[in-house]
């Protein structure tokens, strides 16, 4: 059995996609349908069993979650990087994170888990290590301490455990994030609303649109997680980007270009945003190429194309 956390949310439910494309369906799905949308995520799929992530917890407190566990890819977590209830994000995403290491230790079952690059705030160094971290909110704080956590785990484990830090990811499957989608769906939504792509204009030094972030798309995201899952035992916490920066008017660009319609214009930068927003971010990849993770990366206008194809149609047809 394969247990993977969030499994009705974005990079979840991708994830058991590939897996059943794999032949794998013994799958235990955890979420928490707070948002019933989610579910339609999983139509198609093939899994053994769902549990709420309460119930899994209180399994795995109990002692009684006696199957036989293949491995963990543990994606959910509280994405809101706007939540301002500490306690809430912390118990979600650093809490629940702890007690899911420990069963896979205990159990030498290899862990693969969700971290962010958020964790390096307003950096312009994006390495593994300490003197690049600096989060600059609650969701990324949460994510950090899980990983510090883990650091102070790695030296004795006798099992795989991978944390990967995701950048900017982008696909299908995400339009129930609402104000957290990634900007790819939320240029496509901006344009079947009112035919324009509302971009920040100049702040941090960056030209309006200029601002540069790692985007890397789901399928991608996909491949690492199973990459660490599988083969020999991997340790440590590692940069799943592309390794280049784009910009947001290249973002745009490509969703014009693949939905068929909009324009561009320029907002004033939100204050609540001020010392809270990454404008620049790009992965380092030296440690996940050291590890042996060396397939190629979707380019981003493709990934664009691929995500947006069912929606292009009916963007177009709004807009003529």
């Amino acid at each position: 059995m394969v247990i993977v956390t969030g499994g009705a949310g974005f990079i979840g439910s991708n994830l058991v996609r590939k897996l059943n494309e794999r032949g794998i369906d013994r799958i235990l799905v955890v979420d928490h349908l707070d948002d019933t949308s989610k579910f339609r995520n999983l139509a198609g799929c093939r899994f053994a069993d769902y549990m709420d992530q309460g119930e899994l917890l209180a399994r795995i407190e109990s002692g009684k979650l006696d199957a036989a566990i293949d491995g963990i890819f543990h994606q959910g977590a509280c994405a809101d990087t706007m939540e301002l209830n500490g306690a809430f994000m912390m118990v979600n995403n650093f809490s629940y994170s702890k007690a899911l290491l420990a069963f896979a230790l205990a159990r030498k079952t290899p862990f693969v888990y969700a971290s962010s690059a958020a964790v390096y705030g307003g950096s312009t160094t994006f390495t593994e290590d300490l003197a690049s971290e600096s989060p600059l909110n609650v969701y990324a704080f949460s994510k950090w301490a899980f990983d510090q956590h883990v650091r102070s785990f790695l030296a004795d484990a006798e099992s795989t455990v991978a944390g990967l830090r995701y950048f900017n990811v982008y696909g299908p499957n995400e339009s129930h994030k609402g104000r957290m989608a990634s900007v790819v769906h939320q240029f496509a939504r901006q344009i079947a609303e009112c035919g324009t792509v509302r971009l920040f204009g100049e702040t941090d030094g960056h030209a309006a649109g200029e601002q540069r972030r790692d985007f890397i798309f789901v399928q991608d995201v996909i491949d690492v997680n199973l990459f660490f899952a599988a083969g020999p035992v991997r340790k440590g916490i590692f940069n799943v980007g592309t390794g280049e920066s784009r910009t947001f008017n290249a973002v745009a660009r490509a969703v014009i270009s693949a939905v068929g319609a909009g324009s561009i214009s320029y907002i004033p930068f939100p204050k609540e945003l001020s010392g809270r927003y990454q404008s620049y971010t790009q992965a380092d990849l030296r440690r996940l190429r050291a590890a042996g993770y060396q397939q190629p990366f979707t380019p981003l206008e493709q990934g664009v194309a691929l995500t947006l194809r069912d929606s292009a149609v009916a963007v177009r047809a709004a807009h003529h």
